[in-house]
């Protein structure tokens, strides 16, 4: 059922919309704006603290090794919420865990600026940011995911998940980092947390104004919270389980991330290299374009109307996308690299816009943090097995295979799970209405 409008906040008058283009329709509602705004902010922050981080390891003497503690602790903060995040959002305020959030990330950032601006900083304190950083985002994404279609019409959730695809890129690989670098060169590291500090507390007050949706999907527990949880955390697996068209989905999202996210991100700038193609320069170019890649597929899919089809063009569009990658083990020319990249990223993002749309009209909304948590414990589960895997199989059998394998694999369990999990009757038997 569409949210009411008492639930997705006023709206302006229809001829004031009817200007706004397709793509911008989500912000004709004001508790949209605010949280998009949030979760702008949010991204950015992430983006600054990637440079940061590194500049401020290298200000008080550390390394690589202490570096690369900072980020296991990150990603482990973050896997091990996850899917306690899940629950949370669908047992409690989900505007309040976001304001607590990013209060959260506000107040870890600002530690670091007090104690840099003292000569105190550690390694062991970034370890512990990184921490609450990651426990923070276990609670946000899947409170946000499970918040955005009880402030925006039904209608216009694919082009709000079109905006979603659009800001990540932006935000975390351009703005964010920018903005970082800026701050750095003019002042130095402990200013860029002083910037991170201030974006996550710009978010949370983004989150403290706006009004709480009406609560009507979530219900007191009643006995052990700890027993609570864990029925919670069962009820998810068995909706998940019970569910052919999730099942068939994430096991290709596992297989997507298990074969693309080492070759794209630890493989692919040694193979830059090694076939001549260029050094440090070609490969932030080549990244670039692949999260341009990501905004104009986005973009172009928040225009579109949902397909009838729609897990079957999902998937085929993922897997499909991955297929320009099999030009990377090849490639001698940047040009060529660029494009393949470019490719890949404006399919495969497209794709996902389908999938958080769907996920925020199939799911039970009193369901929908849980199965959004398990969908970003899945793909955080893969990544590092993927990126553990690729530097072996590599010098095994070379870059051209591995990366021929991250090519067709995507598009071969695309088509099984369309098949094995009879997606196609599926998405006949569940027709989702088509936005006008």
């Amino acid at each position: 059922m569409s949210p009411s409008t008492s639930d997705i906040g006023d709206i302006d008058p229809a001829p004031r919309h009817a200007r706004l283009p397709r793509p911008l329709r989500p912000f004709r509602t004001g508790q949209y704006r605010l949280l998009a705004t949030a979760l702008g902010l949010s991204l950015a922050g992430s983006g600054m603290w990637a440079v940061a981080v590194v500049w401020q390891v290298i200000a008080i003497g550390g390394g690589p090794s202490e570096l690369s503690l900072i980020g296991t602790a990150g990603g482990v903060g973050l896997v091990a919420t996850a899917l306690l995040g899940g629950v949370v959002a669908d047992r409690a305020s989900r505007r309040r865990i976001i304001l607590l959030a990013q209060s959260a990330k506000a107040m870890a950032a600002g530690s670091v600026v007090v104690t840099a601006t003292m000569d105190l900083l550690t390694p062991g304190q970034l370890i512990v940011v990184a921490v609450v950083l990651g426990i923070a985002d276990g609670f946000f994404y899947p409170a946000y995911s499970a918040l955005v279609p009880a402030v925006v019409p039904q209608d216009d959730l694919l082009t709000a998940n079109g905006i979603e695809g659009m800001l990540r890129p932006t935000l975390m690989q351009a703005a964010g980092p920018g903005a970082a670098s800026t701050l750095i060169s003019a002042f130095a590291p402990s200013m860029a947390f002083a910037g991170i500090a201030g974006v996550h507390l710009l978010a949370a007050t983004c989150a403290a104004i706006m009004r709480e949706p009406e609560a009507r999907d979530r219900t007191a527990r009643p006995g052990s919270p700890v027993r609570s949880v864990v029925s919670d955390l069962r009820a998810g697996f068995a909706y998940l389980l019970t569910t052919p068209w999730l099942v068939g989905t994430l096991a290709f999202a596992v297989t997507l991330v298990l074969v693309t996210i080492g070759p794209i991100q630890v493989l692919l700038p040694f193979t830059i290299r090694d076939q001549g193609v260029g050094g440090p320069q070609a490969y932030a170019l080549a990244l670039a374009c692949y999260g341009l890649g990501g905004v104009i597929g986005s973009l172009t899919m928040s225009a579109l109307t949902l397909p009838r089809r729609y897990l079957s063009v999902m998937l085929l569009t993922w897997g499909g996308g991955c297929l320009p990658l099999a030009v990377l083990g090849a490639a001698d020319q940047l040009w060529a690299v660029i494009a393949a990249l470019f490719l890949c990223g404006a399919l495969t993002s497209g794709a996902g816009v389908i999938w958080g749309t769907l996920l925020q009209r199939r799911v039970p909304p009193a369901m929908l943090g849980r199965v959004s948590s398990l969908d970003f414990f899945v793909s955080l589960s893969a990544a590092p097995l993927s990126m553990a895997l690729v530097g072996p199989a590599a010098a095994a059998w070379g870059s051209r295979p591995v990366f021929l394998v991250a090519a067709v694999a995507p598009l071969t369990v695309a088509v099984l799970a369309i098949a094995l999990a009879r997606l196609r009757r599926d998405e006949i038997d569940h027709p989702l209405t088509r936005a006008r």
